[in-house]
């Protein structure tokens, strides 16, 4: 009752608050068109200096204005959301959810909530027909209180109902399944440290990763997404993020820049042309690997990355690399492919420190034949497509000279209809 008063208050403020605005919009005007009417009065001759007023004004006035009423209705969700309606709910939604369940999965529902409090047990859940198997929940270090949920196998389609209520996970480790999209459920897990998830039908991660706020570890490789949210950038305690093998990812959002902690960065087998902009504002990155992609170039700014020991772009359309690389006093490891590089810089080739490593590709007699066979098909192609330029450059030549030609010889003959006398009046003109 009492969050439905305060709304009502917050909207009558805003009525009084657009009421005084048109006010005030409406003396403007009115003042202006008096001034107008003066000026009417007085005759067309005299001229007068009339203030005009900027409608930018206003437009800024009401900006302030809307800008107030979104801030003051973000507080408003934050407050409900540290409410305990939240919680209440949840308590709600808990016990419908128990209603449904026989005895003896109660039972083991109950076991599940209670181990936050255990050290050193193992659960085995009986509650479905193949979850003994395949949700493994274990404690690795009875020190630190981790827990665990495991989830493999291709049979899964969706995460399990009873995910939903243990909150207290502290790492996810699912991987070989069919399932598609993360729960819906996925803010409810504040303290979830690690989220292992390569290698499943995964085609989107929702805004929702955002709030985990405590999350270190994120792999999402072998998935099928095209993008990543820009919430993303919110998780600022962020060390490890794995993107690797989801070949219609080619870029990152520029939010991502905010996660000055990350360390590893892994994008490859994607489709990136270019290193995004967000991973060079990774201070604290310290291996990145951009292999089997279509990159081109690298930037000349890459020595931002000051913190940078490894660096992986083989298997790239790279021809040269950089003179920047070598400002990277930290750098220790380069693996390029050599097929193609011809300029590198002499400094991170001859340094001590570090180790360059050139890729080739040992290719078969059979697969050399084919490469040579596919560059010279596309030389032909090339060269034919060229040699039909040309011939529709002379076609349209031939044309053009075709046509003068044939009006040439219709002014001859209109010419050869005139009389006489009137081509000798014409020269006298002309004379």
């Amino acid at each position: 009752m009492s969050l439905q008063v305060k709304i009502a208050c917050c909207v009558i403020h805003t009525q009084r608050e657009v009421t005084a605005e048109c006010v005030s919009v409406n003396k403007l005007l009115r003042v202006s068109g008096q001034q107008d009417t003066a000026a009417a009065d007085m005759g067309p001759e005299r001229k007068l200096d009339l203030p005009v007023y900027d409608l930018s004004l206003i437009r800024g006035i009401w900006e302030v204005r809307v800008k107030k009423y979104r801030h003051r209705q973000k507080k408003e969700e934050e407050r409900i959301e540290k409410s305990a309606l939240a919680r209440i709910d949840q308590q709600w939604q808990y016990r419908i959810y128990c209603k449904t369940l026989k005895a003896k999965e109660l039972n083991v529902l109950h076991h599940y909530l209670e181990r936050a409090t255990l050290t050193g047990v193992q659960v085995h859940t009986e509650a479905g027909q193949y979850q003994d198997e395949d949700i493994q929940q274990d404690q690795k270090d009875p020190n630190d209180d981790k827990l665990i949920f495991q989830l493999d196998g291709e049979r899964w389609m969706d995460f399990p109902k009873d995910l939903q209520w243990m909150t207290y996970l502290k790492e996810w480790h699912v991987m070989g399944t069919r399932i598609c999209r993360l729960p819906d459920y996925l803010s409810l897990f504040t303290q979830l440290t690690v989220m292992e998830i390569p290698k499943n039908a995964i085609a989107e991660l929702p805004p929702e990763i955002g709030k985990l706020t405590s999350l270190r570890e994120l792999n999402i490789s072998y998935n099928r997404l095209s993008k990543v949210p820009p919430e993303l950038g919110n998780c600022e305690n962020l060390e490890s993020l794995q993107l690797a093998g989801n070949y219609n990812l080619s870029e990152l959002p520029f939010e991502l820049s905010s996660l000055k902690k990350l360390v590893h960065l892994d994008i490859a087998e994607n489709m990136f042309v270019s290193i995004p902009i967000c991973a060079l504002r990774m201070s604290s990155l310290k291996l990145l690997d951009l292999s089997n992609n279509s990159l081109s170039d690298l930037p000349q700014d890459m020595d931002r990355l000051e913190h940078l020991e490894t660096l992986f772009v083989h298997k790239n359309n790279l021809t040269y690399l950089p003179q920047c690389l070598a400002n990277v006093s930290t750098l220790k490891m380069i693996v390029v492919s050599g097929d193609d590089l011809t300029c590198i810089p002499t400094k991170v080739c001859n340094s001590p420190d570090i180790k360059f490593i050139r890729l080739y590709d040992n290719l078969t007699s059979a697969e050399k034949k084919k490469k040579e066979e596919e560059k010279k098909k596309k030389e032909r192609n090339k060269k034919r497509r060229w040699r039909e330029q040309r011939q529709e450059e002379e076609v349209k030549k031939d044309s053009r000279e075709k046509e003068f030609i044939e009006a040439y010889i219709g002014t001859l003959k209109d010419r050869d209809t005139v009389p006489y006398s009137t081509t000798k009046v014409s020269i006298s003109c002309l004379l």
